[in-house]
């Protein structure tokens, strides 16, 4: 009797092996996956054997695009995270114990300070927050006894630039370890891991991706902690989908020329606004006139970030002002 359609419907045929390999890498939204036998599941679930069972695990697509950036990094290790944020979270997860004590700059982005800060301090992590403008201040802030540091590259939204090379030293020195945010400046401008940082975040969504169409971070750095990494990854639920991270790694294709071309058109602004008038002041590492210029010149190889950050004069009547009367330039808060 040959089969039914109840019988042929739910299990389409599986596609024959092929002899090449597409150009472009496939798109895997299946959740889970077959097994031989539960030996094979077993042998899978203990990292024992290459493959996939459940994508909140692991997945094609996942694992593709953290090969990708750990290659753009020079990275020993690299996890696909669903946001910038959760990847900040397993960092901190992953390497802190109730009592610990972080440094933490006060100039981090507003979600990364409530992280590191009332959120982590409920857990029992102790807090000290230090001036994110003045490498000092974060240097004097480190004592015996500091397990990590958090600072970032290119601190969001006044782009004050931190010293990564002074602070991985002195972390190492009192035992700590350096937690770098490179958002701001990609890889392209800046591989933290290569000044002495021991774990890099990037948060995807902005110019890595690009498009403004995905929601992913990336936790990548050194292997000692990564067994630790894994297992809070998959426990507290943090995989990214497959289709986001399908999407990010097409956009990677051409985050070099975007970066550069996203740099020269920042400089250009930045000059533009600095000679204006209306214009009190330009945040803008690129600039002589800023306190940062010359480490950024020998930290990002003399291209200064994507974002330009300025002041009006009249302070928030004339920036809603500008907003409104802005051209071809999306208000996005």
């Amino acid at each position: 009797m040959p089969p039914s359609p109840e019988d042929l419907c739910p299990r389409p045929e599986r596609p024959p092996r092929l002899s090449t390999e597409p150009l472009s890498p496939p798109l895997y939204h299946a959740a889970v996956y077959a097994c031989r036998d539960p030996r094979q599941a077993q042998a899978l679930l203990a990292h024992e054997e290459q493959g996939y069972v459940y994508s909140r695990d692991g997945h094609p697509n996942a694992d593709m695009l953290a090969r990708q950036i750990q290659r753009l990094h020079g990275a020993p290790e690299a996890i696909v995270c669903s946001s910038g944020m959760a990847a900040l979270g397993l960092a901190a997860l992953a390497t802190l114990q109730p009592g610990d004590r972080v440094v933490a700059s006060n100039r981090l982005y507003g979600r990364t300070q409530q992280l590191f800060g009332p959120e982590l301090a409920r857990l029992g992590v102790l807090i000290v927050t230090a001036d994110g403008a003045d490498t000092q201040s974060l240097l004097d802030a480190l004592t015996p006894g500091t397990r990590l540091v958090v600072v970032e590259t290119i601190a969001n939204p006044l782009l004050e630039v931190a010293d990564v090379q002074a602070l991985a030293s002195a972390a190492h020195a009192c035992g700590a370890w350096l937690l770098v945010d490179n958002t701001f400046a990609s890889p392209v401008l800046c591989r933290p891991l290569e000044h002495g940082a021991d774990l890099v975040v990037e948060s995807l969504t902005k110019i890595m991706n690009g498009h403004s169409d995905v929601l992913l971070g990336v936790l990548a750095g050194r292997s000692e902690a990564w067994q630790r990494v894994a297992a809070v990854h998959t426990t507290w639920g943090m995989a990214a989908s497959p289709y986001d991270c399908w999407l990010a790694l097409r956009g990677l294709g051409t985050l070099a020329l975007r970066v550069e071309r996203a740099c020269d058109n920042a400089l250009a602004v930045a000059r533009f606004l600095q000679e204006r008038a209306e214009v009190e002041r330009v945040y803008f590492p690129g600039l002589p006139t800023s306190p940062y210029h010359p480490l950024a010149t020998r930290q990002f190889h003399a291209r200064y970030g994507t974002v330009v950050t300025f002041t009006l004069k009249g302070g928030a009547p004339a920036a809603e002002a500008f907003i409104a009367a802005a051209r071809h330039i999306p208000f996005s808060p």
